[in-house]
């Protein structure tokens, strides 16, 4: 039962009708809303019709005692504040109260101002478990890692490219991914299509830019027997093997001009035609793409068809590169330390603060896999538990530093080291625009409530 009451509203159970009488005048005069009940039966009947924030409740009672109240009203009185009343104080029945789940006991006979001071105190207890809550679910808000598949992440950019994926999931709509060599376009393709319906069917990838023009054709429709010199026997096609399920079409932007004319027929009549068949074949398939090229570049230059680029691009997906999310590179590490630990049998913690560094400070051409590849090198050649600049490629560690990250890699800690990164990120975009944390916010792409919230976190001024 939920408390919707803007008043803070208190439930008085005593059979003194004169108490009754004086705690509700009290009450309602320092702005409570009050209900009474004379025994503790009538309280429980009470309390499973309402919710009350507060409830102030005799000991010793005809029919039913305020033990017996307690025990009785269980989860009935969960998120309620009470306090018990006794004009036969002790110890052990304040024990006793505590352990059944009440906040406080008052001794009778007692003054009004007591009673208002026991609510403040209680009030102030709510106040402060609500902020405890509240703090405890914005650090895991921040330090929370988000997954879609087998990535993982911690930056904002990465969780909004998740949150897309898990939309396009629920629907056989065709997706087209876009992002440079390396950020993992593949990888959100497989999380889309394992996160999806068609998850128990086939999941067929298909590199456009590694099959041979002259067999491609072939490959992705199957042949005949007879259609060609060499075609001995009826082959499928991916597209068949892939019926029921998702083909990934990988690196679409290399696929020869004649052969867009044909895939544009599959996405608009959902049917193929083997080489040396004279009848369509009608196929259930979901298609996805990935391209590193700018499509629509391609398209003006004319080696793109522009009607299959948009029946392509129904709903995009854009991967940043790593440049452009370092906050996600200790995660990264992390996911990439356990990987090869388990494969290896090495013990590996983590990298040294001088290796992190230079991680921050490397460009990443070769994005994700770059450091993934770095990564297994480095557990590879490593005696030690932690990971050192020797260990890292010479193309990393032979550079200096780049100031990126300051001085504040001093610890081991990964999450210390995305903290530093982020708070660093938000000192720099503020520094760009002048302070205004509007611009700032499209900088760092994140919202501007989120901004606010890291700004006073991280205590930037």
């Amino acid at each position: 039962m939920e408390l919707t009451s803007e008043k803070p509203k208190i439930l008085v159970i005593d059979d003194e009708a004169n108490m009754c009488h004086m705690l509700a005048a009290v009450l309602r005069k320092a702005g409570y809303e009050v209900d009474a009940a004379p025994d503790g039966q009538a309280g429980l009947l009470q309390v499973q019709r309402c919710a009350y924030h507060y409830i102030l409740c005799d000991v010793k009672m005809p029919v039913m005692t305020g033990m017996e109240f307690l025990r009785a009203a269980g989860d009935a009185i969960r998120s309620s504040t009470v306090i018990m009343m006794s004009a036969y104080g002790s110890i052990d029945a304040a024990i006793e109260a505590m352990k059944l789940g009440a906040y406080d006991y008052i001794s009778k006979p007692f003054k009004p101002d007591e009673v208002l001071l026991a609510l403040k105190k209680a009030e102030e207890r709510e106040r402060l478990k609500t902020e405890n809550c509240q703090l405890r679910e914005r650090i895991r808000e921040i330090e929370k890692d988000f997954r879609f598949g087998s990535l993982v992440a911690r930056s904002t950019a990465m969780a909004s490219v998740f949150k897309l994926a898990q939309k396009a999931a629920r629907y056989s709509t065709t997706v087209l991914i876009l992002g440079e060599s390396g950020t993992g376009k593949e990888l959100i393709a497989r999380g889309i299509h394992c996160e999806g319906e068609r998850a128990a069917m086939p999941w067929v990838p298909v590199n456009c830019g590694g099959i041979p023009e002259h067999l491609l054709e072939s490959e992705l429709f199957g042949y005949r027997k007879g259609a060609f010199t060499g075609a001995d026997r009826n082959k499928k096609g991916l597209f068949q093997e892939a019926d029921g399920g998702t083909i990934f079409l990988d690196e679409i932007g290399e696929l020869p001009l004649a052969l867009q004319v044909k895939l544009l027929r599959v996405l608009q009549e959902s049917e193929i035609r083997p080489v040396g068949e004279s009848r369509q074949t009608r196929i259930n398939v979901r298609v996805m793409a990935a391209t590193s090229r700018n499509l629509e570049e391609a398209v003006n230059r004319g080696v793109f068809r522009e009607d299959l680029y948009y029946r392509l691009n129904v709903l995009s997906i854009a991967l940043p590169p790593l440049r452009q999310r370092p906050e996600d590179i200790p995660q990264l590490c992390r996911h990439f330390l356990d990987r090869f630990n388990a494969k290896m049998g090495k013990r590996t913690e983590g990298l040294s603060p001088a290796a992190m560094k230079m991680l921050f400070a490397h460009n990443w051409p070769g994005n994700v896999r770059e450091l993934e590849n770095v990564i297994e090198r480095a557990v590879l050649l490593a005696d030690d538990v932690m990971l050192t600049p020797e260990h890292l490629p010479p193309e990393i560690s032979a550079r200096p530093p780049h100031d990126q990250t300051g001085d504040v890699l001093d610890g081991f800690s990964l999450k210390a080291a995305q903290r530093s990164v982020e708070k660093k990120l938000i000192a720099r975009a503020l520094e760009k625009t002048g302070g205004n944390r509007t611009h700032a916010a499209r900088l760092l792409e994140i919202s501007h409530p989120s901004l606010l919230s890291k700004i006073k976190m991280y205590e930037i001024g």
